[in-house]
């Protein structure tokens, strides 16, 4: 592909945040939108051991159910409700959007891509380390 043919997408790390007095956070994901593809998705890390270990203290188990309900509104699952019928840009933004709680987003940041699919890879193998 030519530079041309490169593909525009925003993304945003999502974080655990387990103390939101204190802000301190771990990565634990990336959402990636490229609106003109018409991509959105995100990779998460799910596994409960993983996130027990390094949140000790934290409930492993709502927290998974935090980062699947993210999971399910990103792909416009409709038993999610209904944010995941919005069209994707909306989605995108209502995940990203500022919130103080266990589970937040980094501000939005732009790249460029021939695949927006292996951008997500190679952000969340940058970006996330548990």
């Amino acid at each position: 592909m030519t530079g041309a043919d490169r593909t525009a997408y925003n993304f945003a790390a999502l974080r655990v945040v387990p103390d939101v007095a204190t802000g301190a956070f771990a990565n634990v994901g990336i959402i990636l939108h490229a609106r003109t593809a018409g991509y959105l998705d995100v990779r998460l890390v799910r596994d409960p051991e993983l996130l027990r270990a390094r949140f000790p203290g934290l409930d492993v188990g709502m927290l998974c159910r935090y980062l699947a309900a993210y999971e399910r509104i990103c792909r416009g699952d409709p038993a999610a409700g209904p944010v995941a019928l919005l069209p994707p840009s909306e989605r995108f933004h209502w995940l990203t959007a500022p919130r103080s709680d266990v589970l937040q987003s980094s501000p939005v940041h732009e790249g460029v891509s021939d695949d927006p699919a292996l951008a997500l890879e190679e952000l969340f193998a940058r970006h996330v380390r548990l």
